[in-house]
């Protein structure tokens, strides 16, 4: 009946003669939803009225203590990482654990003097909604490590730490969906099946179509993997959004994007994961200072009003154990009130890849440090050289380090014009960055971007990618040097950008994951991403 009142009222509405009745049926049918019960954290806020007053509370056990005259309960529901204390009868108590999801109604009063909690609910009345089988729920009170409930996923979303990250990330989206909005930026959906590896690394997932097993024979199924056509050539899941978002600075001039992205390296590290969600930007602008200026910015802004939003304290409260951040819980708070204090400075510090290299060779000299991999200008920065950098020279502040060598870096970077760079004629550097972050080392990374056609052009000649180089003055193709492959993905259209007209611009992209865990004192990232994806392992 719903249903077909809801098709009734869109296929009237359609010619202007949408009954009334229609609409009041539905709108009833839609009401049935109720969103008027508070949650955890609303209630935990609002103090007792005189000596107490009846509210009803909705959510899962945490954890359930059983006396012999008082069951005592801590109720959540993901709102905050605080707990509700719940008073029963035994009899209230009986079929009861944790897990259990409950509605409970009861008085909402003062707790005795002493109590962690100002206030508890008395219960009255105990509803069952979702039963669990206490002794055999994996999630149970006492500790469980962190590479324990990586074997569980779906259930460890229900923890305390992991329903806060949850939320952290939807605030987080929220406050950066803001920032962006309040300064005229476009936010894009850009595609997650394309056509090249912006990197040109090639550690890249490929794309393929194959129907259900149940209507392959054997010698079909291997004929699919061996042709598929789906696309015509090879397609890849996205590693960056990048070229897709400088498509769109043409006519928008303040682009950007939250979206998944995908690296196919076969590497089991804290650092590393299969699928990760990175914001891009991508604005007109004609100097790296102004890109940096946004990052910086950013992320300051964002950690501002997380902290406004008291999510420092509920953090340390969800980590009161310290135990993913491998340091004592004594020294857990000064940790990470250090590191929100030092993403709030004003004038992160920015030195040259040129002066990095320098400091870190002096360091060596003076035998200050000694590196597993000595620095040297052509292998770029180790993680041990970017910690060391971030240490030394941000002083618990992230830094930016610019002007890397153009060998080591992607195609499409414009070279540098710094004087910095320029000062030496040998060694050629491009316009970029990598942002430093304590510890973490590289969380974002950008740079300008070659806008010229014919510099282009070269350029991914040079790493050999795959071009078609049509001729100003002819409809012909040149493509003899470019060794074109169709599984390196073809950049035709990129070109094309740069070809039918392209302004001066530059972006970044950033580790958004990476960034959320350095908030929350998380070491590995595969405990700051609901669903983990990396080597060896994709539970769900």
């Amino acid at each position: 009946m719903i249903w077909r009142c809801a098709r009734l009222s869109i296929v009237s509405t359609r010619f202007g003669i949408a009954s009334s009745s229609a609409r009041v049926k539905l709108h009833r049918s839609s009401s049935t939803v109720n969103t008027s019960l508070p949650n955890v954290a609303t209630i935990l806020a609002t103090p007792a009225i005189n000596d107490g007053h009846e509210i009803t509370a909705t959510g899962s056990i945490r954890t359930i203590r059983n006396q012999k005259n008082l069951s005592f309960v801590e109720l959540g529901d993901g709102s905050t990482a605080h707990s509700l204390q719940v008073l029963l009868e035994p009899l209230q108590a009986e079929g009861l654990g944790t897990g259990t999801a409950v509605s409970i109604n009861g008085t909402w009063q003062p707790a005795p003097p002493g109590k962690e909690q100002k206030y508890e609910l008395k219960a009255k009345e105990v509803k069952i909604v979702g039963q669990v089988d206490a002794e055999k729920y994996p999630i149970q009170k006492k500790y469980q490590s962190a590479e324990y409930l990586r074997t569980l996923p779906h259930l460890r979303l229900r923890t305390p730490l992991n329903a806060f990250l949850a939320r952290m990330r939807s605030e987080c989206d929220f406050y950066l969906a803001q920032y962006f909005r309040d300064r005229h930026f476009v936010r894009l959906q850009p595609p997650i099946i394309t056509s090249s590896d912006c990197e040109g690394a090639g550690e890249v997932f490929t794309v393929i179509s194959r129907p259900s097993p149940r209507r392959l024979s054997g010698n079909d199924e291997a004929q699919q993997s061996k042709n598929d056509s789906f696309f015509r050539d090879p397609k890849f899941l996205t590693v960056s959004s990048q070229l897709h978002l400088e498509a769109f600075v043409h006519e928008h001039q303040k682009v950007w994007t939250l979206s998944p992205t995908f690296r196919a390296e076969k590497s089991d590290t804290p650092r590393h994961v299969s699928e990760f969600w990175m914001l891009e930007a991508e604005i007109r602008t004609e100097t790296l200072q102004e890109i940096m200026d946004l990052v910086e910015d950013m992320i300051r802004a964002l950690t501002t009003n997380l902290q406004a939003s008291k999510f420092v304290e509920e953090c340390l409260y969800a980590n009161r154990e310290a135990k993913s951040a491998k340091v004592e819980s004594k020294y857990f708070s000064e940790l990470l009130q250090t590191r929100w204090q030092g993403l709030m400075r004003q004038n992160w510090p920015r030195i040259t890849y040129q002066h990095a290299i320098q400091r870190l060779q002096g360091a060596v000299d003076s035998n200050q440090i000694d590196f597993q991999y000595p620095p040297s200008w052509s292998t770029g920065l180790q993680l041990e050289h970017e910690r060391f950098i971030a240490s030394d020279i941000g002083q618990g502040s992230p830094v930016f380090v610019t002007d890397y060598p153009w060998e080591i870096k992607p195609f499409y970077m414009l070279p540098s014009s710094s004087v910095e760079a320029a000062s030496s004629n040998t060694r050629k550097t491009v316009a970029c960055f990598d942002l430093l972050l304590p510890e973490v080392c590289e969380v974002a990374g950008g740079s300008l971007r070659e806008h010229r056609l014919q510099h282009l052009t070269q350029s991914m000649l040079d790493s050999r990618l795959n071009v078609s180089l049509k001729s100003e003055s002819a409809d012909t193709e040149d493509n003899r040097e470019a060794s074109p492959s169709a599984e390196k993905g073809n950049l035709d259209w990129y070109v094309d950008l740069r070809r039918y007209g392209s302004v001066p611009h530059g972006g970044f992209g950033l580790g958004f994951d990476r960034l959320l865990g350095y908030l929350a004192g998380i070491s590995n990232i595969k405990d700051v991403v609901p669903w983990p994806r990396y080597f060896g392992r994709c539970d769900c």
